[in-house]
């Protein structure tokens, strides 16, 4: 008797389930549908009635002695605590390799040479939507005959800044110089998403991805641009994302270093599931699997043991901002422990994190120091809240497909890792997708000539055959 009625319920349970993919597909039919472009006004108080001001000035890093001397005096009446024997850095950053780079920033680091080299680069500002956005401007240094400049926008993420894109910016505004294909030279326009370094935050509640895609694509616009290409990792890869939902006639190509899912369909669940063991059947290539599976270990897991910061920011950003922005060597450890960990999740059992194996101190300190200097910290964290305070895929970008040529570098240390089987139900048309050999997150401080390449296969790809056209 109980058996029959249980292989009844159980029955009952499948023609649920099977019921439920059912109606899903048939609802889910994707409309071509572009996001709406977020009108908004972030200034403080009441928006005026005058027009907003057009113009573009130019604008220099600079730092003041008082800045400097506050700031040294803060690094030398730091409190440290005792890390756990043999603890690396499982608990975090640990305090004794800390203790080396607050003596490196105090003694040797020379922020007035890196001010200089942060402002090799043009940089200027102009309002948009009431806010001061803050962005770099590189032309090609010289144009073979008849070639013109193709714009690329490049965004950053958190932790991170339009610092991080100083490597790759001459391999591609001046691409034959380093070794690489001069088919097609690049304008680049970095901007520093609003709330992060020299942009202004936003004095309203409400600014989330969208809202950044909007005024970058009218910083695009007020730049002369109608047409261009967009990259991007970390939150530049949401951006860049809903700038192509927004304005798909305008982006050429869309090239991602990070493709994230955040609407999983049943397929997604069946195929982490059974995935290891019918890679075929989900489209998975041998490499999905290396670095998917075991997905407990792989996925879950890391997901709950890297994904603290997130829930802290995406909830309480304020509370645990004042501690940072009140202190460089706080600000220091939260920060270094993303780029020891998103380099390589191995670099969790190393004391000093490796994080001079792939970076120097020099520019680990130059990207805290933006966010130091500019006391962007909190604003910076906002964004995670503003971002997912509703709930994961409950916003309509998270629903709308891309239809713009994409290309994705899928670096081998990301921290999760999508396979284009899932990446291909978001982006409909991907051109390229190519495993990379190594690198983890902050691919453009890291391997910028691996990303370079990429970028320029990518889009030889796209004008070869005029694929946006076909759009």
């Amino acid at each position: 008797e109980f058996c029959s009625s249980l292989a009844g319920i159980m029955l009952l349970e499948v023609f649920l389930v099977l019921g439920t993919v059912i109606i899903y597909f048939l609802l889910s039919k994707k409309k071509e549908e572009t996001l709406p472009f977020k009108e908004g006004w972030w200034g403080k108080g009441q928006k005026p009635d005058t027009e907003e001001d057009t113009t573009i000035w130019p604008f220099k890093v600079e730092t003041t002695e008082e800045e400097l001397s506050d700031l040294f005096r803060r690094l030398d009446q730091a409190r440290f605590s005792e890390p756990l024997e043999n603890s690396f850095f499982h608990y975090g950053t640990n305090s004794v390799y800390l203790r080396k780079v607050v003596s490196y920033w105090k003694n040797q680091f020379n922020w007035k040479k890196q001010v200089e080299v942060l402002n090799k680069y043009p940089q200027f500002k102009t309002k948009i939507q009431g806010i001061d956005i803050h962005f770099v401007h590189v032309k090609p240094p010289h144009l073979p005959e008849g070639q013109s400049a193709k714009p690329l926008l490049m965004v950053h993420g958190w932790p991170g800044s339009f610092y991080e894109f100083y490597k790759i910016i001459p391999l591609l505004t001046d691409p034959a110089s380093h070794g690489l294909s001069d088919e097609h030279i690049f304008e680049v326009i970095c901007p520093s998403i609003p709330g992060y370094g020299f942009s202004e935050a936003p004095h309203k509640k409400g600014f989330n991805s969208v809202s950044a895609a909007s005024v970058f694509y009218e910083l695009m616009l007020k730049l002369g641009f109608s047409e261009f290409y967009a990259q991007g990792g970390d939150w530049g890869w949401l951006i860049c994302t809903n700038l192509a939902q927004i304005a798909p006639n305008h982006m050429k190509g869309l090239h991602l270093n990070l493709a994230s899912v955040t609407n999983m369909g049943f397929i997604h669940l069946v195929s982490i599931l059974l995935g290891r063991y019918l890679p075929g059947l989900f489209g998975f290539q041998d490499e999905d699997v290396r670095r998917m599976f075991p997905f407990l270990k792989k996925g879950l897991y890391r997901i709950l043991l890297e994904s603290g910061y997130a829930h802290i920011q995406a909830t309480k950003p304020d509370t645990v901002g004042c501690g940072l922005n009140d202190s460089p060597v706080g600000l220091a450890a939260y920060i270094l422990e993303k780029f020891s960990t998103w380099t390589d999740l191995e670099f969790r059992n190393l004391e000093d994190g490796g994080l001079e194996r792939k970076f120097n101190l020099d520019d680990l300190l130059t990207n805290i120091m933006i966010y130091w200097v500019s006391g962007c910290i909190v604003s910076s964290m906002r964004f995670y809240k503003e971002n997912l305070q509703k709930g994961i895929g409950t916003q309509k970008h998270e629903r709308l497909t891309v239809q713009v040529p994409t290309g994705i570098a899928s670096f081998p240390n990301e921290v999760m890792h999508t396979p284009q089987a899932w990446a291909q139900k978001k982006y409909t048309n991907i051109v390229s997708f190519h495993f990379m050999p190594r690198g983890g997150h902050f691919a453009a401080l890291e391997e910028p000539e691996l990303l370079a390449e990429d970028i320029l296969q990518f889009v030889g790809k796209v004008e070869r055959e005029q694929l946006w056209r076909k759009k």
